[in-house]
């Protein structure tokens, strides 16, 4: 049947001129560097301290204190998955995600059980990092803008589709400047909040043994260490997109082992010192939540509450609007993670083959 004229000319419009499958410099322009890969496949880690602190921070009620048990767990488990995954690109140099590394290891079977899992998990990081973003916006806004947030959301979803059918290059370019503007104002306003409340430090460390003390005669040492192991249960929502760089190590630029280790170890520096530093902000800063408001942007406001009111303003739109914005960088990791392992399941007949392939 022939295509119509116009839904060609229309489908040139939105996604472009169709690439050259078989020109090997195609790979080439649309490969990442270390630093480009941290941008697209390791914004997914990182924004993640947009959610994953807040939710373990909230876990805890009343015994606030206890976060920093949770903060120095939350570090540890960060290195020693980066560190994993380090090891992982080395055995699998031609992408050792959890569905390879499952299949070749343990079984088949089991690879198929967890490359579902993957492709279940890129779905709610698209979800959860786009409606996390969309919180941190209308963390701006007055409460009666709030009834049009899921209509925003939805349309921020069809943005990055038409982006990713552009091409993978395409899609992470526009975003760097928000990166930096992300990376830049989150170091700065932990490192303002440590400066000033530096004084405090002491008594935050007496009232962290005295809040052991009561969780313990109230609740038991075993009750107080479930306490926290739920809490950093409820924060695991940090780890998501460490895994981003092993499963997309194909579209790294050669030579693609040395590419993913320094991908990784930009995640997991930037990614621990952000988080530890929020949750401790929380705690020096005392920040409860505020309905309509994330906990990050009742944070920024504390901690900048001696400013001039335009400075004030200025600083925590930019703020919030570059988590809003690398939160949908995060996005990108299921967009172009999940064709991955598409594509794998589909060699090895666990989907249609046709999802091996390259479309134009």
């Amino acid at each position: 049947m022939e295509k119509s004229p116009f839904i060609e000319k229309a489908k040139r419009l939105i996604i472009g001129k169709p690439h050259a499958l078989h020109d090997n410099r195609i790979f080439q322009r649309l490969s990442l560097i270390a630093f480009f890969a941290w941008v697209g496949l390791g914004a997914d880690g990182l924004s993640s301290c947009c959610y994953g602190p807040q939710e373990a921070f909230l876990a805890l009620g009343g015994h606030i204190y206890l976060s920093i048990f949770v903060a120095f767990a939350t570090v540890l488990t960060i290195l020693v998955i980066s560190a994993s995954y380090s090891q992982i690109v080395e055995v699998f140099p031609t992408g050792g995600g959890g569905y390879v590394v499952a299949s070749k290891l343990l079984s088949p079977n089991l690879g198929m059980v967890a490359g579902c899992a993957l492709l279940i998990d890129y779905v709610l990081t698209i979800t959860v990092s786009i409606a996390s973003g969309a919180d941190a916006i209308f963390s701006l806004l007055p409460w009666h803008f709030h009834a049009f947030k899921l209509v925003f959301a939805m349309v921020v979803v069809i943005i990055l589709m038409v982006m990713n059918m552009r091409g993978v290059k395409e899609s992470v370019l526009p975003l760097v400047p928000i990166f930096l503007i992300f990376l830049g104002t989150h170091v700065f306003i932990i490192l303002y909040a440590l400066a000033t409340k530096l004084p405090s430090l002491p008594a935050l460390a007496g009232a962290t043994a005295k809040d052991i003390h009561t969780t313990a005669s109230t609740l038991g040492y075993w009750g107080m260490a479930l306490l926290v192991l739920r809490a950093y249960s409820m924060g695991a929502g940090t780890y998501t997109g460490l895994e981003a760089v092993s499963n997309g190590i194909d579209m790294l630029r050669e030579p693609k082992v040395d590419t993913a280790k320094k991908t990784m170890t930009y995640m997991a520096i930037s990614l621990s010192f952000i988080v530890l530093g929020i949750m401790v902000a929380y705690l020096l800063y005392q920040v409860t939540l505020v309905p309509g408001k994330t906990l990050n942007a009742v944070m920024f406001e504390h901690v900048t509450a001696p400013w001039k009111r335009d400075l004030r303003y200025i600083f925590i739109s930019v703020t919030l609007f570059s988590e809003a914005m690398l939160l949908f960088v995060a996005a990108q990791t299921g967009f172009l993670g999940g064709p991955k392992v598409l594509a794998s399941m589909a060699t090895d007949r666990w989907l249609p083959a046709k999802f091996s392939t390259l479309s134009d």
